[in-house]
Formats: C-alpha cells, sequence, structure tokens
C-alpha cells in the first residue's frame, strides 16, 4: 500500500465510515474551537474536513503549523454531526478524527493566502505562480484547459484527422510578428527562428500527401501582450486540409466548436451553424471584423441623409461633403432614458477621442419630430427616411458619428459596446459564433501608401483565376476567414495559394520579385513545383478558447506559467543574463549602447 494515501481528498462519503485511512495534501485552513482543531486536507482533487482534539500528542503540532504546510494524516472516518454537514463538498458528510500527524514539508509565512479567491497584484501572482495555482479558481482552469485539449484531440481523430509534429527551430518568416531568434551555434552568425506559426510546415504536409493534419501547437511571437494575447508564447489547434474548399473547413471547424462548447458548457446557447458575415459588412455594420452577436445593436450608414437640401445639420453636411461618413446606432425605446444617459455616451466618445457623438429621440405629437441636442436641423420627411433606413420606430433613438470612415468605424465599434452594456442588452447566455469571409487581398499602407497583403500572403484568390486583375488589386477579393465568438478572433484561416505562378504574381503586386520570393519562401515555392494539392486549414486558439469556456476575460487566467506585459517570467527570473561563455561559444557579442542609441 501507497505509505502516503490511502485515498484522495475528495474519496471519502459515508461508505467508509468507521474506517481507518491515509491522506496527504495542504493544510488548507485551520478552525481553532478551544478543545477541537479542525483542519480542511486539500490536494488536487478536494478536500477532507480533520478534527483533532487538545488530548491528542499531534496537537500543539498541529495548532502551530502554518497553511500550506504538507501532511500526512491517519484517522478514521467518522459522520459529522447533524447541522455541520458541507454538502458543497463531495466529503462533506464526513471528517477524519486524527490519530497521527506527519509534517511532509513545512511552508513559510505565506505573500499571498490561497484560502479564498480574493484579487491580489499581478506582479504578486505571477512571482508566486506555484501559489497562485493551488487556488481552486485557478486549479479548476488549469484542469479545464487540460481536459479541452484532451477533447480536442479525440474530436479530431474521429473527425479523420492524424496529429503530426513540426519543427520547432526554423528559419525567420518575413511577414507577420516579430520572429524569436535563436543563434546556431554550428553555424556561425546565423540564427534559427523559433515558429510564429507552422503554416509552412503543415501547407508542405499536405504537399507531401497527407490528407488532414492537426497538431495542438506551440506558437512564438514576440509581440506585446493583451488581454486575449500572451506576449512570447501560445498554442493553437493547426490543421490542414487537402482538396477541400472553403466551406469543407467551415463544417469541420462548426463540428468541433460546436461539440467542444456543448460538452464543456450546458447553460449557455450554441447554434449549430454560424452565420457567414462577409468582411464589408461586418465593418458597416459592427465598426469592427470581431463583432460580439450578443449584442443586438447594428450601426447603420447615413451618410446620403446629409445630401438632402431639407436637412440643416451644417458641421456634419459640410464634412459629408469633404468625404466623411456618417453612421448611426438606434437604440431600441430609449425615449424616458434621462439626459444625463446621452450625455454620458457623448462625453465618453469625447474620451475615447472622437469629437463626441450627436444624438437625438424619435418623437410624435402631431407630427414626427427629433427631440434632443441636434434633432431641430431634421424635419418630418428627414426623420422618416432614417427611421426606415434604420427600422427605427417612435420613442427609439439614434446616435451619430461623423469623420473618416476608419474613424468611424472605431467609435461606433466602441460606443456599440459601451450603449450595449449601459442598457443591459447583450444576452451573456450565449456563445455566438460566426465566420468573417470574403476579406480583401490587399490593402494600401497608410504611411507608405503602398500596397500590402491585408491578411495571409499564401491565400488564393476568389473569380476566375485567368481572368484576375491586378491593374486593381484593391478589389481583389481571397478565400481567407476569420472564426469570431462573442468579439474575440479565435483564428484566421484561409484557402492556399498552391500555384507558382500565380504566387509570383500576387506577390509581385505587394513589391516582391521572383527572387525575393524564391529567398524567402523557398521551401515551400520548391515544394508547390512537384504538384501541390488544392488546400486549406485554419488555427483556432486553444488559450482564447479556454478562457471563454471558463468565463475569463484574461488570457493569463487559463495558461499555467504566463508572462506578465513586459514579456518577463517573475518567477524563473526569465529573460536572464547569460555567462559570457556562452555568449563566446555562439559568436555573440553584447553591443547593448549600440541597442539603446
Amino acid at each position: 500500500m501507497n505509505k502516503y494515501r490511502s485515498h484522495n481528498c475528495s474519496e471519502l462519503s459515508e461508505k467508509e465510515i468507521d474506517k481507518n485511512v491515509n491522506l496527504s495534501g495542504w493544510l488548507h485552513r485551520k478552525r481553532d474551537h478551544g478543545n477541537l482543531l479542525f483542519i480542511d486536507l486539500r490536494d488536487h482533487y478536494g478536500m477532507t474536513q480533520c478534527v483533532i482534539e487538545n488530548k491528542n500528542n499531534f496537537f500543539p503540532l498541529l495548532e502551530k503549523l502554518k497553511p500550506e504546510s504538507v501532511l500526512n494524516i491517519k484517522g478514521k472516518v467518522v459522520k459529522r454531526s447533524s447541522g455541520t454537514e458541507n454538502l458543497d463538498l463531495k466529503t462533506g458528510k464526513i471528517e477524519i478524527s486524527i490519530e497521527s500527524v506527519e509534517v511532509l514539508s513545512s511552508a513559510k509565512e505565506l505573500p499571498m493566502p490561497v484560502f479564498g479567491e480574493q484579487d491580489y497584484p499581478e506582479e504578486i501572482r505571477l512571482k508566486y505562480r506555484f501559489l497562485d495555482l493551488r487556488r481552486d479558481e485557478m486549479h479548476k482552469n488549469i484542469i479545464l484547459r487540460s481536459k479541452v485539449i484532451s477533447f480536442i484531440r479525440s474530436e479530431m481523430l474521429k473527425l479523420g484527422f492524424l496529429e503530426y509534429q513540426t519543427p520547432i527551430l526554423t528559419s525567420s518568416s518575413p511577414e507577420g510578428a516579430r520572429d524569436f531568434l535563436v543563434p546556431s551555434r554550428l553555424n556561425p552568425g546565423k540564427f534559427y527562428a523559433l515558429p510564429q506559426a507552422p503554416q509552412q510546415f503543415k501547407q508542405l504536409i499536405m504537399v507531401s500527401g497527407f490528407d488532414k493534419y492537426f497538431q495542438i501547437a506551440p506558437c512564438f511571437r514576440d509581440e506585446d501582450a493583451r488581454a486575449d494575447r500572451s506576449p512570447g508564447e501560445f498554442y493553437q489547434l493547426d490543421l490542414e486540409m487537402s482538396f477541400v474548399e472553403q466551406e469543407d473547413v467551415f463544417n469541420v471547424v462548426e463540428k468541433l466548436l460546436v461539440s467542444l462548447f456543448k460538452n464543456f458548457t450546458t447553460k449557455k446557447k450554441i447554434d449549430n451553424k454560424f452565420p457567414r458575415i462577409t468582411y464589408q459588412e461586418s465593418m458597416q455594420k459592427f465598426g469592427t471584423d470581431k463583432p460580439d452577436l450578443r449584442n443586438p445593436l447594428i450601426i447603420h450608414e447615413l451618410s446620403y441623409i446629409f445630401k438632402r437640401d431639407d436637412v440643416k445639420f451644417d458641421i456634419f453636411k459640410k464634412l459629408v461633403k469633404t468625404g466623411s461618413i456618417v453612421r448611426g446606432i438606434i437604440t431600441k425605446k430609449t425615449k424616458d432614458k434621462p439626459r444625463s444617459f446621452f450625455d454620458g455616451i457623448d462625453k465618453w466618445a469625447k474620451d475615447q477621442g472622437a469629437s463626441g457623438l450627436a444624438y437625438f429621440t424619435f418623437e410624435q405629437d402631431k407630427e414626427i419630430r427629433g427631440k434632443g441636442p441636434v434633432g431641430k436641423f431634421f424635419n418630418e420627411d428627414a426623420l422618416k427616411e432614417i427611421m426606415k433606413n434604420c427600422k427605427a420606430e417612435i420613442g427609439d433613438s439614434i446616435f451619430l458619428a461623423c469623420g473618416k470612415e476608419k474613424e468611424v468605424e472605431k467609435i461606433l465599434s466602441l460606443a456599440r459596446d459601451k450603449i450595449a452594456k449601459d442598457l443591459n442588452i447583450i444576452d451573456y447566455d450565449q456563445f455566438a459564433f460566426c465566420w468573417i469571409v470574403d476579406y480583401p487581398m490587399y490593402e494600401l499602407d497608410e504611411q507608405s501608401k503602398k500596397i500590402k497583403f491585408s491578411h495571409n500572403p499564401f491565400s488564393m484568390p476568389q473569380g476566375d483565376l485567368d481572368k484576375i486583375n491586378l491593374e486593381k488589386p484593391l478589389d481583389i477579393k481571397a478565400y481567407q476567414y476569420d472564426i469570431v465568438c462573442n468579439g474575440i478572433e479565435l483564428s484566421s484561416g484561409a484557402i492556399r495559394n498552391h500555384i507558382p505562378e500565380l504566387m509570383y504574381k500576387l506577390f509581385s503586386v505587394a513589391g516582391y520579385s521572383k527572387k525575393d520570393v524564391d529567398e524567402k519562401f523557398s521551401g515551400m515555392i520548391n515544394a508547390f513545383s512537384y504538384g501541390a494539392p488544392p488546400h486549406g486549414g485554419i488555427a483556432p486558439g486553444i488559450d482564447r478558447i479556454v478562457m471563454l469556456l471558463a468565463g475569463k476575460e484574461n488570457i493569463r487566467e487559463v495558461t499555467l506559467f504566463p508572462m506578465n506585459q513586459n514579456a518577463q517570467d517573475l518567477m524563473m527570473q526569465a529573460p536572464s543574463e547569460v555567462d559570457e561563455n556562452q555568449l563566446k561559444d555562439l559568436s555573440i557579442k553584447k553591443d547593448i549602447k549600440k541597442i539603446n542609441s
């Protein structure tokens, strides 16, 4: 028999009453009742209450022991007295009458308590992450993560995919975020890069004749931290399929995500099919390509209204004449909201750097009129036209933004979320997935005014490949798509361009010569010249999936050992200085002054 335990701390019940047992775990909490001392003993599985009388020789030892010390306790299972049961615990109807105690490891004074779920500064939590992870909520989050990954692997195999591992040490990519570079000792002056994603390798797997690939892939990007993005490393469900069209990828991902989310959440609605929204429609209706469809508010295009002679809102009219646009958000049945609600939204918009949001409410006595600061500038015919365009009714209100298209999209996207939260109209009882499709192949760089790839340079353009008009690159759509849930982008994907000649043409539009392509993508372009199947894929982020399932807003809450905002591991003190001999082996010489100058 194992000398440390006969049972774990969640196993015992009334069936074991009068049995002698052996438990090990952490001293979670003590409660001193004078003649009796109660101990909550915790392990990975759960909690068991233990009790010791003051006449027991081990009473003084336990009385002095600090929380989080590791104990081995032997004793007898007894039934808790009536009224003292804890039905929130699996072991809540019994307790252990302690006979002997062995201290396996003593704990020092804690820098942060494990008992309770209080908020503590991130610096403390990350420095003592091993303590933070003992807390019940964090422990459950990491267990959830493990179960999610296990479930995904099982489902992918059922869907006919096989898991393959791609290299961690690879070549630097000219596209995307900054690489993490690894110097080569055997090739002085040359560097490997940690993969930002297995993008090229998974395409090469398809070229190699394998049909369906997946991998729970580690990815490395030297980029700033955000709530939904870790600095350094993250994991994604990387998948690729041969001889497929866009809809085939959608079908696989929808089956997987519906099955996954229904398995781990029983209280939230999930549609079996995800709506398809074009990029252009998403930007117009929601101001973003990551729309939260739990929010019913829609953005409406209203620029044409301000070209009417009977609209006297001169500030907006002048801006529209010079190329600005006007869009608005209708709020339903808000006529009884106080003036402070509307002014608060306007002030909030100014705090975001916008010029504010104009507003008024649709009212009717003898005729329809606009109540509010700018309502007087619209006659009844103009108001009727706005109501028809926006499907508004009497008693509804409208917030208006005017400016350059990107400025309006940005502020109204934020306003849409802000207003919906203030009105409490977001349906938090669902996971609202959608596909964003038909991304433009190219976009104009606002600073350089040059054409660049908008999304993924290896994507297949839409339409007749023999008739693509490269003279109008901004009109070219690509088979690129994003999967979004509750306003969080889980992944981008694409049907890949597997035709070398077409790839050269498309890259030339973005300023790459044939030589550039051959040098920077040599492995893939060379492989494609030996026969490549049509293929496509996607890579949903594991961290973001678990974050959604756990109901967390920060990805660090579902990651075992995350870095802080400055890409530092406070627990392991990384990054750190290295020995000069190590640098010498790698043919590297530090020149910090030059870097900082």
